[in-house]
């Protein structure tokens, strides 16, 4: 199913297959990419390597609504001047003391985002669209041709163009460590 951002039930649509444990593709304040609902059963996340052909050592980014809500996933401090930068492109890496392993979250600032997180009411997995080890795809038709037949629906809100992915950090050794230098310019 293909939907366009603007229609006024998108947002619905969207989280009725998250809900339903099925992969989206959807725009984000970066680039495109893949979603599935966060759950004990890592059933989404599975499904979202399938299709990726991505390797089951490399975990993805979670996305929440709320920048606050980091806090009931983890113990470790994050300073307030990195804190202060979400929403937006950063994604955090901190020790999940849920699932006991570390994990990266990035609150997007992305309203159609944000409302999609706080109805669903769960993380959700996010990865950008395209196949492992090949470029990110930016343009909707692309996309479509591409993986129209493997996910449950793609909310197309027009090419992306030149999107930056987000820049990845750390504090799970107590420093803020630089993973990945994108969107989000970080001086430590």
């Amino acid at each position: 199913m293909i939907c366009l951002k603007s229609d006024k039930d998108s947002i619905e649509k969207c989280v009725n297959c998250l809900k339903n444990g099925e992969v989206v593709l959807i725009p984000t304040d970066t680039v495109y990419g893949f979603s599935g609902i966060v759950d004990e059963s890592n059933s989404t996340d599975k499904k979202i390597r399938t299709i990726k052909g991505r390797e089951e050592t490399k975990p993805f980014i979670q996305l929440i609504g709320n920048p606050e809500d980091i806090k009931k996933f983890t113990n470790d401090e994050i300073p307030s001047e990195i804190l202060k930068l979400w929403p937006g492109p950063l994604t955090i890496i901190v020790n999940n003391k849920i699932s006991r392993t570390t994990t990266a979250f990035r609150c997007p600032d992305e309203k159609w985002l944000i409302e999609v997180l706080k109805k669903t009411g769960r993380p959700i997995y996010s990865t950008s669209a395209n196949r492992s080890g090949t470029p990110i795809l930016e343009k909707i038709e692309d996309i479509k041709k591409e993986f129209s037949e493997e996910v449950s629906l793609i909310v197309d809100d027009g090419d992306r163009v030149g999107g930056v992915a987000s820049t990845i950090i750390s504090v799970t050794d107590g420093n803020v460590k630089v993973i990945r230098e994108g969107a989000v310019k970080i001086s430590l």
